[in-house]
């Protein structure tokens, strides 16, 4: 039988497992297909640390990390112990009660969690939303809504804590009195982008920080693809909101149909890029969706939520009326669609002048917003 690794000094089970699981996470090679499989051969994780060399050698695992598991990283563990002693800081194993069934069926579950928040929220039924980091006004505006409107219905918005869709879902969540998960590709000692200090700070008091990766991890290229998986993974469905060809949120969405999860998408202009990726996923099978409502009916064989009436676009109080009839003129000549101020100058018939001056009024009481280029877009 091999050496038993030093652990702290410990009086009870608990901390000796949780010191297994740390040495085998920080052990290079050992990736959470590996270490699933380790799982499924012996059981426990302190049958692992318990088997021989020549039975871990014929359960799969290389050379150099049997040998690591004799000479775990104690510096990497013990940092990591001493996060997890913070206060509303928590590392949740594979093996932990707390550990959401969700994410336990995906084909590679992260063996780690590292949770700063309620870790409760991990088991309630979750729909991810994910799109762009440079979405649209009115992209951004739907994510808040959709987000708002399902969180009502007790439902837990996940998503990335990523500029633009990402930050709007959690925010959604948040106005909608509901609750939220952030999944970072970092660990979570940082916030990644810097920017979202105060939204992750809001996000841990009605919901959680989630991440695979030890505190000290930096952003890094390959984290957000693995962040994906357990975006989806934690979900029963994933909604992607704006998306170009070739985006992340793709990816999430694609890891959602894989592991057997709904795939919903919101349609747009066929003249706006951000939309193309919803529409290649509603090509494949994602299902459209217009209104939270119709997300709610797909999701009521999986997880009862109350029901009221859909609130559509169309359904929206309408507050142009209330406008002087050059206004809505203007606003009408806009469609839904981004246009130049030269765009709007030849379908309005307005001059130039016109045009400027009520493109600022109505900026400035809600109805459209400005977009990169010198360019606007109806908001809803």
């Amino acid at each position: 039988m091999r050496p038993h690794p030093e652990t702290p000094d410990n009086d009870t089970a608990t901390d000796d497992t949780l010191y297994h699981w740390l040495a085998l996470a920080h052990l290079h090679g050992m990736g959470s297909r590996r270490i699933t499989r380790l799982l499924e051969a012996f059981g426990t994780i302190d049958a692992v640390f318990s088997a021989s060399d020549a039975q871990l050698g014929r359960a799969g695992v290389p050379d150099n990390c049997i040998e690591g598991l004799q000479q775990p990283d104690r510096d990497a563990i013990e940092n990591d112990l001493r996060w997890n002693e913070a206060p509303d800081n928590h590392i949740i194993s594979l093996d932990d009660p707390r550990y959401p069934q969700q994410l336990k069926e995906i084909p590679d579950p992260p063996p780690l969690l590292y949770v700063h928040g309620d870790p409760d929220y991990l088991g309630q039924p979750q729909l991810a939303i994910v799109g762009s980091r440079n979405p649209t006004p009115s992209g951004l505006a739907l994510a808040r809504e959709f987000a708002a409107y399902l969180a009502e219905f007790g439902l837990t918005i996940s998503s990335g804590l990523a500029t633009g869709i990402d930050a709007a879902a959690h925010e959604g969540a948040l106005e909608g009195h509901g609750s939220t998960l952030a999944v970072t590709g970092t660990g979570l000692d940082r916030v990644y982008p810097a920017c979202h200090h105060e939204l992750a700070h809001r996000i841990a008091g009605c919901g959680a920080l989630v991440s695979e990766f030890p505190p000290g991890t930096p952003p890094q290229a390959g984290n957000f693809p693995r962040r994906n998986r357990i975006i989806s993974g934690l979900s029963i469905g994933t909604l992607v909101v704006e998306a170009a060809l070739r985006s992340g949120s793709l990816i999430t969405a694609r890891l959602a149909r894989d592991q057997g999860r709904e795939v919903f998408a919101i349609p747009g202009s066929i003249h706006n890029p951000l939309a193309r990726g919803c529409h290649a996923l509603i090509r494949e099978g994602a299902k459209l969706v217009e209104t939270g409502q119709h997300i709610l009916e797909e999701l009521a064989p999986l997880v009862p939520v109350a029901q009221k009436p859909a609130v559509t676009l169309d359904s929206k109080p309408d507050e142009t009326p209330q406008l002087a009839e050059d206004y809505r003129k203007l606003l009408d000549s806009m469609g839904y669609d981004a246009i130049s101020v030269d765009e709007l100058v030849q379908r309005s018939g307005l001059t130039p002048e016109e045009v400027s001056s009520m493109l600022l009024m109505l900026e400035l009481e809600g109805h459209l917003a400005s977009s990169a280029g010198g360019r606007y877009t109806r908001v809803r």
